[in-house]
């Protein structure tokens, strides 16, 4: 299968990279000395360049040294996208620590867990959480914690302003033992180069992820893998301008799509990363005509949003020129008006928490296939397997369990040597994604194989109905779950959103997925909702509507 793919590889792009060895940290050092002054973050009009963001990481690392951690040791992230969250990661990475990475969202349970299963011992955290954490601290393995405020590293008025028009929502903590304020310690430590010896292969970070088997464990993710990636996308993308580009960061660094697509890309591009702390779609077509976005990733909620903004007219986004989009489907007609409103060309992609995360895109300027995935990355290697065994290789244009190799699949699982056995196997990766792959290599993404429905015998993947719902032209989202059924087993539900001032009745749903669909794949039940349950990265979630149907029944 790897000779059809090949011959639709972007132009000038080589399957075999040769690959830098270094630590992460060392590729910031090395684009700061090419691009010093060259605006590195950009986050409330507040611009920071390089050779600035280099000194700020050396600060936090001599700081964290100061405080005891050392290389190997772990550190816990809680904040949203803003400049902190970038110094941190990379002070973590300069001294061979791992930064573990956490939602805000979190509830205080999953935070718990999150936090004794990496072992980390110091947490950084933005003020609005703060009370909370301290609260939990006792119940954990953290030992100390760094409080930072959005106000930090922001340019006169706004941080003056920010505490007078925000007053409800900061916080100023009391002082407690073993509680550590940012701005001192950044005041506090020099600019230097601690000088610490990271190998490659050490752990960068500790991504936390439901994997293959449905429970929350952390994938070890060493620089070598992420570094990889990130260099597998840079060759992709090997057109666009190092040192003067613009990427569009909505995308939360604490996921691991964030991480590659803009953070380490960022850095290693010498590109300005333009930093949006919260999703939100006017912000984003705002940040786009401001900063003239060149590079914008997504997921597929994202670019639904943009296109049905009411005044998408009145924003210029034909400086966009990339855009990758992962997660789950894009839907065709949504594909087709943003690449009609900004010009850009939209590929989407397939990847995984557990393999850094990127494993297959269309080909940048290249041949795209409508909900194909696209081809492997350089030295990634994919095939489909019988998912009754896992070891059985299925026949081009039959589905399959997706396995995949390559230097951006992860080191394991932290602390759990069994799930790590069950998903790596002769050094492959077993996803638990189904897949086909056309005459052409190309693949594409059935589904989940856990989120297969089988009802009256027959197998159903819910993807295909969201994708046929998303068709119809009063539906803005939809989401297909299967639910308890006593004659069938399971039976095919849907959530639909309804597109803003569109009327939709449940039979004319049926009528529409009849003439679309078989007859066993046509939901007997239809459910309107004002929204779905989505990830912190925009992902439909269809596991919170299953666990809310469930709920129902017991």
């Amino acid at each position: 299968m790897q000779e059809q793919w090949l011959t639709h590889y972007p132009k000038d792009v080589p399957y075999h990279l040769h690959y830098a060895d270094a630590s992460l940290a060392e590729v910031l050092t090395k684009t700061t000395q090419e691009f010093p002054n060259h605006d590195a973050i950009s986050f409330l009009d507040t611009r920071i360049r390089f050779k600035k963001l280099n000194e700020m990481v050396n600060r936090m690392a001599n700081a964290l040294m100061d405080l005891g951690v050392k290389p190997g040791d772990r550190v816990a992230m809680l904040m949203p996208n803003m400049p902190q969250m970038v110094i941190a990661i990379y002070a973590c990475w300069r001294i061979g620590a791992a930064a573990v990475m956490n939602n805000p969202l979190y509830s205080d349970r999953e935070l718990e867990h999150n936090f004794n299963n990496s072992q980390a011992g110091v947490l950084i955290t933005l003020d609005l959480l703060a009370t909370r954490m301290l609260a939990l601290k006792s119940r954990t393995s953290l030992k100390k914690i760094i409080i930072t405020h959005i106000r930090d590293h922001l340019s006169f008025p706004k941080k003056q302003l920010l505490p007078l028009i925000a007053k409800d929502k900061h916080k100023d903590i009391p002082p407690a033992p073993d509680v550590h304020e940012w701005q001192d310690l950044i005041r506090r430590y020099p600019a230097t180069d601690p000088h610490v010896l990271v190998p490659p292969d050490s752990v960068a970070t500790l991504q936390f992820t439901g994997g293959t088997t449905g429970i929350s464990k952390a994938a070890m993710l060493t620089h070598a893998n992420l570094h990889s990636n990130a260099q597998q996308l840079k060759a992709w993308l090997h057109t666009l301008q190092r040192g003067s580009d613009a990427v569009l960061c909505a995308l939360p660094y604490f996921h691991s799509f964030g991480i590659l697509a803009c953070l380490n890309s960022g850095i290693m591009q010498g590109w300005n990363q333009v930093l949006i702390p919260k999703p939100d779609i006017e912000t984003i077509l705002k940040a786009v005509v401001k900063y003239k976005i060149n590079i914008f990733p997504g997921v597929p909620t994202l670019y639904t949003g943009v296109v049905n903004h009411p005044d998408i007219a009145k924003y210029n986004l034909r400086s966009i020129e990339a855009c990758f989009s992962a997660g789950a489907p894009l839907p065709v007609d949504i594909i087709s008006k943003f690449e009609e409103i900004s010009g850009a060309h939209i590929c989407e992609a397939y990847g995984l928490t557990e393999a850094s995360p990127c494993v297959t895109v269309n080909p940048f300027k290249g041949l795209t296939k409508p909900g194909s995935v696209g081809i492997p990355l350089p030295n990634t290697e994919i095939k489909l397997v019988n998912s009754e065994d896992g070891i059985a290789e299925v026949p081009q244009g039959a589905e399959g369990e997706i396995l995949v190799k390559g230097p951006q699949v992860m080191k394991g699982y932290y602390n759990k040597p069994a799930e790590t056995e069950i998903a790596l196997k002769d050094g492959w990766l077993h996803t638990g994604d189904v897949g086909r792959q056309d005459e052409d290599g190309y693949l594409y993404i059935v589904d989940r194989i856990k989120d297969m429905i089988i009802a009256s015998g027959y197998n159903i993947y819910p993807n295909e109905i969201d994708q046929v719902l998303f068709g119809h032209p009063k539906i803005l989202e939809a989401c297909a779950v299967g639910v308890p059924h006593a004659y069938r087993g399971e039976t095919l539900k849907a959530f639909i959103v309804i597109k803003p001032g569109e009327v939709l009745t449940e039979k004319e749903v049926i009528e529409y997925c009849n003439q679309n669909l078989a007859k066993y794949k046509i939901p007997k039940l239809v459910e309107f909702i004002d929204e779905l349950p989505k990830s912190a990265v925009g992902k439909i979630l269809r596991k919170e509507l299953r666990r809310i149907e469930m709920e129902k029944v017991s």
